[in-house]
């Protein structure tokens, strides 16, 4: 593992006492053993910069710059992290492709590059395929069942023992809520439309496609509107509404397909230098921690509010149709589906107890998201 990277203010020659009180504080926290690191090879820790105490970290994200949705939510954590501390721990953002390619974040703080990255889990599918359960997999969980699932059934410690392995700590960082299925070019009359159909559509729901006959394409998110527009995709799934009609995508394609079948929750991915997180005063990791705790339910408020705002839109002002997946196909993907995660369930010893978790989550919950959601929702709609 390469070295945390973690930018410090200068300080002055002569120390106040309040400033020599200040080092003595800090160094019984150990946070100045920069020597010690040197010497050793190994990641710094932070030093804070005598009279000023400030602590700067670069963030990197999958996401164009304030992409509506998960861009956003990258930026306004990093914005609360400056707030909460008063401006003493500052986090400067580079979104996708300013520091590292959008699908490059993985690594990049796995090695140092940056301390912390804002992306989704299921973009590393092919280096960690258990990866892609915390973000969502086809006709899962809803988002309060994710979240209840993490923070109550055991999910966030079997994430972290996935992750660990490559010095990383992870953590749900807003959520995009329930997605749309995906625009598509032509219209899909049955499961003989998706013959040959090339579409990006990442995690799971990508490989479900593929046994139905699709191709399944991988891009990163800044690439799917040239993509769709030049006939290297047929169709493609981004998230909802509201970031879907900012990437551009009514432009070229007009049947916007539903419901998310490979997409049930759409949880953002914080990922943290275990090292650099670790070697944080205790004050600034609390409050890191909880800006993205806190995002969880600000991000999933404003992308339902705004998703209905935009699904309008689309369809008023942008000549989109939205279309249910015809059943035939809904009966074949919830089928292929059942293959491939059985499939996926015997691949490794930590997948296959992943997959339990996440399967035991879902029984549980299914019945109480039946009863307290489903039939209400059935009664309200019949009252008018």
């Amino acid at each position: 593992m390469g070295r945390s990277i973690i930018s410090i203010s200068s300080g002055t020659s002569e120390m106040t006492d309040r400033e020599a009180d200040t080092k003595a504080r800090w160094t019984r926290r150990g946070l100045l053993t920069a020597t010690a690191a040197a010497g050793a090879g190994a990641l710094a820790a932070p030093a804070i910069a005598q009279g000023s105490e400030t602590l700067e970290w670069k963030m990197v994200t999958s996401w164009p710059k304030n992409l509506p949705g998960p861009g956003v939510t990258a930026q306004r954590i990093a914005d609360q992290v400056g707030l909460m501390s008063g401006g003493r721990f500052t986090i400067r953002l580079y979104a996708a492709g300013e520091l590292v390619p959008a699908l490059g974040v993985f690594d990049a703080v796995s090695a140092g590059t940056a301390q912390m990255a804002h992306t989704a889990s299921f973009f590393w599918q092919g280096k960690v395929p258990a990866s892609v359960f915390f973000t969502a997999i086809p006709f899962g969980l809803l988002p309060h069942e994710h979240i209840a699932w993490i923070e109550r059934g055991g999910g966030q410690e079997l994430w972290e023992e996935l992750y660990a392995p490559f010095g990383l700590k992870p953590v749900m960082a807003g959520n995009t809520g329930v997605q749309m299925g995906g625009w598509y070019k032509s219209e899909l009359r049955d499961l003989s439309s998706l013959k040959g159909l090339k579409i990006r559509m990442p995690g799971l729901g990508g490989e479900v496609m593929r046994r139905l006959g699709a191709t399944p394409v991988g891009l990163p998110p800044g690439e799917l509107f040239q993509a769709l527009q030049s006939g290297v995709l047929d169709a493609t799934e981004f998230l909802g509404p509201w970031s879907d009609r900012a990437m551009g995508f009514h432009k070229v394609a007009k049947n916007y397909y539903t419901p998310g079948f490979h997409e049930p929750n759409g949880t953002g991915e914080a990922l943290f230098n275990v090292e650099a997180l670790n070697t944080l005063p205790e004050e600034f990791r609390a409050i890191v921690l909880e800006a993205c705790r806190a995002e969880n339910g600000r991000a999933l408020a404003e992308s339902d509010w705004e998703n209905a705002g935009s699904l309008q839109l689309l369809q008023e002002e942008d000549g989109v149709t939205v279309r249910p997946y015809p059943a035939d196909i809904l009966s074949a993907l919830r089928e292929a589906t059942a293959v491939v995660l059985a499939e996926f369930a015997e691949k490794d010893a930590l997948g296959g107890r992943i997959y339990e978790s996440h399967k035991a989550a879902k029984d549980r919950l299914a019945p109480w998201s039946d009863v307290a959601m489903r039939r209400f929702m059935a009664a309200r709609d019949a009252a008018g």
